[in-house]
């Protein structure tokens, strides 16, 4: 049985292949700073999108989506902003989204979501 660091790995490793056949272009994964960590960033056309990888096996403990709440919202918004005065992007056009992955029958089910 994989731990759930392992899943975490795969779900994110998988969340990359996807993402790259619907055209984003990956620029870092596990970007970690003292506030915390954001498990993808990329770029999709002119946009900086910063992704919060979730998998899930089983719906026990709710969907993916659902275990990104406010205060999780927050400190990405902070670890976000670290990234972007670090690498001194001026004026960006960015947008926050969840790559949820469920296993449905075997089988790996992608989603991109948009977080408001």
């Amino acid at each position: 049985m994989k731990s759930a660091r392992e899943k975490g790995f795969e779900g994110e490793q998988l969340a990359a292949k996807f993402l790259k056949a619907n055209g984003y272009r990956i620029l870092e994964k596990n970007y970690r700073t003292k506030s915390g960590e954001i498990d993808i960033i990329a770029r999709k056309n002119k946009s900086i999108v910063f992704i919060e990888v979730k998998t899930r096996t089983t719906d026990n403990f709710g969907t993916p989506v659902e275990a990104v709440d406010r205060r999780k919202l927050a400190k990405l918004e902070i670890v976000a902003s670290q990234y972007i005065q670090k690498k001194k992007i001026e004026e960006p056009a960015y947008r926050f989204e969840v790559v949820s992955i469920t296993k449905i029958n075997d089988a790996w089910q992608c989603e991109i979501i948009p977080v408001d």
